[in-house]
C-alpha cells in the first residue's frame, strides 16, 4: 500500500469481493473473521477519510486567507 486515496479505495472493493465470494463464506469461522476484518477496515477507513477531510478543509483555508490562516489557528496547533 502506498498510502494514498486510490489504495484505500482498493482496499476498500477488496474486502467487499471477499465478502461477496459466497464459497468462502459457507465456513463460518472464516465469516466471522472477514465481518470483523470488515469492521477494522472501515473503522480505519472512516479516520483516513475524516483527517483527507480536514486536510482539504486547511487547504481551502490556507487559499482563502493566505498567512492569515497560518494566525488564526496558531493556537489550535499549539503555535505561537
Amino acid at each position: 500500500m502506498k498510502n494514498k486515496m486510490t489504495d484505500l479505495n482498493n482496499v476498500l472493493f477488496e474486502q467487499l469481493e471477499r465478502l461477496q465470494d459466497d464459497e468462502a463464506m459457507k465456513d463460518d469461522q472464516n465469516f466471522k473473521r472477514e465481518i470483523e476484518r470488515s469492521r477494522a477496515i472501515v473503522g480505519v477507513s472512516s479516520q483516513i477519510i475524516k483527517n483527507a477531510t480536514l486536510t482539504v478543509q486547511a487547504a481551502k483555508l490556507a487559499a482563502e486567507y493566505g498567512d492569515g490562516a497560518k494566525t488564526a489557528v496558531a493556537g489550535l496547533i499549539g503555535e505561537k
